[in-house]
């Protein structure tokens, strides 16, 4: 299941939905109809479908909640060597810049762990311990901070306010501003 806030079921509600599937056993053990027991549990005649077929593959212990779909693929002891990992550099495993993508720390993670995450997975797991992204600022070697500084003082006002005015042949509803 998916839910809107971003989250599975909590320990309770996976304990509580565990509870109604032991009931649907008993009730399979008994020999009622999937509806009947869809109705008595006030679930859907698919979900007592897929039970009645965990519990006729595994029993009882068939139908024991898994935990969450979602669960991390990596360890927190292993996301602490991945850390190590991260520290030593792009340079290290490899790569001829500084620079960390999500791309790179997918294939560290591959390498090193033997698991095949998505980069939106790097991303999750990245940012669920405490990670964030970082852009470079990249500005030309030859940029020259005052003159930019000038620019943004004197040239911009008069190009921002020329793009606001509107002229006799607007479209605009307002009156044109005068000079």
């Amino acid at each position: 299941m998916r839910y809107a806030q971003g989250g599975g079921l909590t320990a309770e509600r996976r304990r509580a939905r565990e509870q109604l599937r032991r009931q649907a056993a008993e009730r399979f053990a008994r020999g009622e109809k999937n509806s009947l027991i869809a109705r008595g549990l006030r679930v859907t005649e698919r979900s007592v479908e897929r039970w009645r077929r965990a519990w006729r593959e595994g029993g009882a212990e068939g139908l024991t909640s898994r935990g969450s779909p979602g669960r991390p693929k990596l360890t927190d002891a292993q996301f602490a060597v991945l850390e190590q990992e991260l520290a030593r550099g792009p340079v290290a495993h490899g790569w001829k810049d500084q620079r960390w993508t999500l791309e790179r720390v997918k294939t560290v993670i591959g390498r090193r762990f033997h698991v095949t995450v998505s980069v939106a997975a790097v991303w999750r797991l990245l940012k669920s311990h405490g990670w964030s992204w970082q852009a470079p600022a990249r500005r030309a070697l030859e940029r020259n901070e005052d003159a930019v500084m000038l620019w943004k003082k004197q040239v911009w006002p008069e190009v921002e306010a020329s793009r606001r005015r509107s002229g006799s042949g607007s479209s605009s509803r307002t009156r044109p501003v005068s000079r």
